[in-house]
């Protein structure tokens, strides 16, 4: 069924491939958010890539392919406001807290370490950690969604995942740091 909306595309069908659009949307939202660190850009990203995609849809030789295509199409508009953008900036939110629920700030002190160490990574290593361990490809298909070789996409896996430990563990010395400053 979807390779058939695929070639229905190809062939300049626009509500094929606004139904291909619509089931990728949120997920290709996530990943340029995780990505680009920030809710504007990230649908600047989502927008380029569909424009993108529709565009450049003919030139698709597999259509089994599509969505490794898609996401190699994300990456790159990533890649490309993030050259515009060189500066991360923090978004802050605001969290409500209600009584009736269990307390998660044990959750969010996580969420948030892992927040601070993805920022101290750059675009490439944090790219490959967001397709493999949010999107679940494997190190092969993420080859594949940024075009480079398999042993390149381990490689950048493997030395990602030693950076963010060292980022982590960095964060967490600075933070105790601070707590033995405070408490002296």
């Amino acid at each position: 069924m979807r390779a058939e909306l695929v070639h229905q595309a190809k062939r300049g069908d626009r509500e094929a491939f606004a139904s291909l659009a619509a089931g990728a949307i949120d997920r290709l939202f996530a990943i340029s958010r995780l990505i680009l660190r920030d809710a504007g850009l990230a649908e600047d990203a989502v927008q380029d890539a569909l424009v993108r995609a529709w565009r450049d849809l003919p030139t698709l030789r597999d259509v089994e392919r599509f969505d490794a295509w898609l996401y190699r199409l994300l990456v790159r508009s990533c890649a490309d406001i993030g050259r515009r953008r060189r500066r991360w900036r923090s978004e802050l939110s605001v969290v409500s807290i209600e009584p009736a629920e269990p307390d998660r700030a044990a959750e969010l002190a996580d969420r948030d370490q892992l927040e601070r160490g993805l920022r101290r990574l750059g675009d490439a290593q944090r790219t490959i950690l967001i397709l493999h361990f949010y999107v679940g490809l494997s190190p092969s298909e993420a080859a594949d969604a940024l075009d480079i070789p398999v042993g390149t996409a381990k490689s950048r896996l493997h030395y990602a995942i030693d950076a963010l430990r060292a980022a982590l563990a960095a964060d967490e010395r600075s933070v105790g740091e601070l707590r033995e400053g405070r408490t002296a």
